[in-house]
């Protein structure tokens, strides 16, 4: 099958672009590497001995994006590009919906216009805002996401639907993941953010090498066990194992269809870090910060659909995601940058 993957040479992205040539697939990056590197490209084709193709264009432009995507002639499509932050979204909701919708806009205008109906969404577990109570699963309740980037992909989600419910012929994977974290085993691709980190891991690391001073704990009042929040860490090579297993899954299923894709386990912020610190051999400096805006306490994943459905499941724990996670950073101290 020939994938059209948006966003691949970001940090989800690259890796699922691995997992689909190795499983035989061929692969076209659509990127504007406005948050990533040109050198994924590279350090793909060293871990499979596989260049994929590259259409380097913006999704919003729909001229360029039309015009890149009837060139490409994809099969499916796997659409991860758009802005993730949920701390970033509370400061300029604004910009989230126009980014993250025009731009799913843009492609299912093209995927229509050329005949290709087959789509893995790249969706969230923010999606579940407080309305449940973990571990959360596919059919419990309305989605009602509590800050503006879970809110685009609750709305992206309803669209979607609508229109496989609409239009006879769509098959769309809507893929519900957690916390992605670690880095390819080969060290060679990982998480390189542009800037201050928005996520923990990457700040934890940064932390390790030496690139910040120290980690900021927001919030150790939390109803957990150690007083910080809880997430379902997933590695990164899990989650793109999953994808391809969606992609493969999808095309012989009419219509949208969700499934999570996590652990089912919540590992707390502290027991992050020591894990972190394990790998790595290094003291993590952390100071407790208050709670941030969009902040669940607890969230973890009902995994038994994926596993029935698509025969997933995740295989590597928080020791293996902390162990890659460290030796991508340390072997790339500067991220994409550190390539002379």
């Amino acid at each position: 099958m020939h994938v059209l993957v948006t966003g691949g040479a970001g940090f989800i992205g690259s890796h699922t672009v691995v997992a689909l040539l190795e499983r035989g697939h061929d692969v076209t990056i659509a990127d504007d590497f406005d948050n990533s590197s040109p050198e994924v490209i590279n350090r793909i084709e060293q871990i499979t001995g596989i260049r994929p193709a590259l259409a380097e264009v913006d999704l919003r432009d729909e001229e360029a994006f039309d015009a890149a995507f009837a060139t490409t002639a994809p099969d499916a499509v796997i659409h991860f590009a758009g802005l993730k932050s949920v701390g970033e979204s509370s400061i300029d909701p604004l910009r989230y919906y126009e980014h993250n919708l025009s731009s799913t806009f843009s492609l299912l205008n093209a995927m229509k216009k050329h005949g290709v109906r087959t789509l893995v969404f790249s969706s969230s577990a923010t999606v579940y805002g407080e309305g449940q109570e973990p571990p959360y699963g596919e059919d419990g309740g309305p989605l009602d996401a509590n800050n503006p980037y879970g809110m685009t992909k609750v709305m992206l989600e309803r669209i979607l639907s609508d229109v496989a419910d609409a239009e006879p012929g769509w098959h769309i994977a809507l893929l519900r993941y957690f916390n992605p974290i670690g880095a390819h085993e080969s060290g060679l691709i990982g998480e390189d953010p542009k800037g201050v980190p928005n996520n923990l891991v990457p700040y934890v690391l940064q932390v390790a090498i030496g690139r910040r001073p120290h980690v900021s704990i927001y919030g150790d009042d939390y109803p957990t066990a150690d007083g910080t929040g809880e997430r379902d860490y997933i590695h990164i090579a899990d989650l793109a194992e999953g994808h391809v297993a969606a992609l493969e899954k999808i095309v012989a299923i009419e219509g949208a269809r969700a499934w999570n894709l996590g652990t089912g386990q919540g590992t707390s912020v502290k027991q992050l870090i020591a894990a972190v610190e394990s790998a790595s051999g290094i003291r993590i400096p952390a100071v407790i910060a208050p709670r941030r805006a969009g902040d669940l306490p607890r969230s973890w994943a009902d995994t038994s659909r994926a596993e029935a459905e698509l025969g997933w499941r995740a295989t590597r724990d928080i020791a293996d995601m902390a162990r890659d996670g460290w030796r991508w950073q340390s072997q790339n101290p500067r991220g994409f940058d550190s390539v002379d």
